[in-house]
């Protein structure tokens, strides 16, 4: 759940100090639980007050697997996944906490979000020939189950992001992921990616 690192200082301060947000800062879907109502207003300053992310490389969360958020957010604490902010929010983050708001965003409706792939793009990630191997753990439709996120739909510079720091090992969590993309261009990459933020 990385988010933009200029709004690091504002973000961390706010969720040390739990001081009030400005107004409108909450989703308009339904409130988060009392226990979790700041941390989770805060998630939505970057993730979006509609579930749409407000900031580029943000990835959508609301209605992503509970599992998936939950076991992102450990990473982030312990380092197996590293964001200058998300690692130090994570930190600051209780077991309790980041269960609850895994449990929250899950619960929030997918947000209306497409980005239609061209034809080119359909046809150059047709032929690269993953799509057996990513639906293997991403599932038909590439709308994930329980730990493997949903990519359907997902943010365009997200995953273009996410699958190039897999490429370049930046992103070494999932050893299989960067197997799969080791060898791809940056043309392959943008057509996977167009491809699923189309589904």
């Amino acid at each position: 759940m990385p988010c933009s690192n200029a709004l690091a200082p504002f973000v961390i301060a706010a969720l040390v100090a739990l001081g009030p947000l400005p107004a409108g800062a909450q989703n308009n879907a339904a409130p988060p639980p009392a226990a979790i109502s700041h941390k989770a207003k805060l998630c939505q300053m970057c993730h979006g007050k509609k579930g749409l992310p407000t900031v580029k490389n943000t990835p959508i969360i609301a209605g992503q697997h509970e599992s998936s958020l939950l076991i992102a957010l450990q990473e982030y604490r312990n380092g197996e996944r590293t964001d200058d902010l998300m690692g130090r929010i994570a930190k600051n983050l209780s077991d309790d906490d980041m269960k609850a708001l895994a449990g929250y965003f899950s619960a929030l409706p997918w947000p209306a979000y497409r980005e239609p792939a061209d034809a080119a793009s359909i046809t150059r990630f047709q032929a690269l020939d993953a799509g057996k191997k990513c639906t293997s753990c991403h599932r038909e439709g590439f709308v994930g189950y329980a730990n493997t996120p949903r990519v359907a739909n997902q943010k365009l510079d997200y995953l273009i992001k996410t699958l190039s720091d897999f490429r370049d090992n930046k992103r070494p969590n999932v050893p299989r992921m960067t197997a799969l993309v080791r060898n791809f261009s940056a043309e392959d990459i943008a057509a996977m990616a167009h491809y699923l933020a189309g589904l």
